[in-house]
């Protein structure tokens, strides 16, 4: 190999070719961490050699084993940024819709008001970290870091597309979900470090009303997987290739769109943390940038709840009597952005509800819902509809 040209240490090989490549298909997200890593060790590795000629840790720097372990970190920054980027868009979409439900323009900063959104985040970063002096401070950071970190990494784990995702596990719709119902411990050990009877009464309503939704969505999931026959994402999504599972699983997808909505906090069920409920809810100590942090979570768990009915009862990537397209990842988000839409719209046309009218609707209704759902599924598994 000649030493005297930048191009034989930037190569951008295919990243497939790697002897250390560690999935099984093409991944988009880690094709361009290998190559950002291979833009920027290639271009160091030339440098060092430049100065160095023959050295080894030039060599070392583009090596496969040095390529591949870079390029996973790069791929999960990558995979998080456009995550972030995608929750920025579903608050600004949320804010010129309202804005225009409520006959006024919504926010105008920016290119057609987008940066709102980021104007709201500095504006936050800038925000004294105000900690009340007998706080449990370890589970005070503890607590508030994984409510926020497990949505995230919850949210980083929705795939775009078959080949856009972060591991492509044999049972991860049961993964995401695991992580995303982890949220009611978090938050009742953050209302409780708090020192706080508000912030732990509106802990304990938070939790209760959640719990009382998830265990419906867990069962609507199992008629899902159960139709499906499988646990991976892929199999769910290509399993819905000629017929959405919406269409027979009408009754479930309508269930599981309400426990999405009321599981993600949002209106009519944000009782527990509403502006005018119990000091802003459980989170009454966390101030400045916490709070950013903590408002970030809340639609980073409406996006994991827009994706997973995307995944389970809208086709995933897919177009009914189409299949693929060159640009799944955009078909993919489409069908979010429309999922949130409604979403939206139940916060702009229907009042806010009362504790026990959300508890009743989780476990009395609901519930029996999602048994009936189940119920219809095996019946058609059995009677061979489906």
């Amino acid at each position: 190999m000649g030493y005297d040209s930048i191009l034989n240490w930037v190569t951008f090989d295919n990243p497939v070719n790697n002897a250390f490549y560690p999935f099984e298909v093409y991944n988009v997200p880690y094709d361009i961490g290998a190559k950002l890593w291979e833009l920027i060790g290639g271009t160091l590795a030339w440098l060092i050699n430049l100065l160095v000629p023959g050295n080894g840790v030039s060599t070392w720097l583009v090596s496969d084993a040095v390529v591949n372990a870079l390029a996973i970190i790069l791929m999960v920054i990558v995979i998080f940024a456009v995550g972030f980027i995608i929750n920025l868009t579903m608050i600004w979409q949320e804010r010129k819709v309202l804005g225009r439900g409520m006959d006024r323009r919504g926010t105008k900063i920016g290119p057609l008001g987008y940066f709102q959104c980021v104007g709201d985040g500095l504006k936050t970063f800038m925000k004294e970290n105000v900690v009340p002096k007998d706080v449990d401070k370890k589970i005070y950071w503890w607590a508030l870091a994984l409510v926020i970190g497990t949505g995230v990494l919850a949210a980083c784990m929705i795939p775009l597309s078959d080949r856009w995702f972060i591991m492509d596990f044999h049972a991860g719709i049961l993964t995401i979900y695991a992580l995303f119902a982890l949220a009611p411990f978090f938050i009742l050990g953050a209302s409780w470090a708090q020192n706080n009877k508000y912030s732990m009464m509106a802990g304990f309503r938070a939790a209760e009303l959640m719990i009382s939704y998830e265990i419906p969505m867990l069962l609507l999931m199992t008629a899902v997987i159960l139709q499906t026959g499988s646990f991976n994402i892929n199999g769910i999504v290509n399993a819905q290739s000629e017929m959405w599972f919406m269409i027979p699983q009408f009754l479930g997808f309508i269930t599981f769109f309400i426990c999405a909505v009321a599981e993600s906090e949002r209106a009519p069920f944000d009782l527990a943390e509403a502006e005018s409920e119990l000091v802003e809810g459980w989170q009454t100590e966390y101030a400045g940038m916490k709070w950013g942090l903590i408002m970030l979570g809340d639609y980073f768990r409406g996006y994991i709840c827009c994706g997973l009915i995307v995944l389970l009862y809208m086709g995933g990537w897919l177009l009914p009597g189409i299949g693929g397209t060159a640009v799944p990842e955009l078909v993919f988000l489409a069908k979010i952005f429309v999922v949130f839409f409604f979403f939206i719209l139940a916060r702009l046309a229907i009042p806010r509800v009362r504790i026990d009218q959300i508890l009743n609707a989780g476990w009395k209704v609901l519930m029996p819902l999602s048994l009936i759902n189940l119920l219809l599924v095996v019946l058609m598994q059995t009677g061979g509809l489906i």
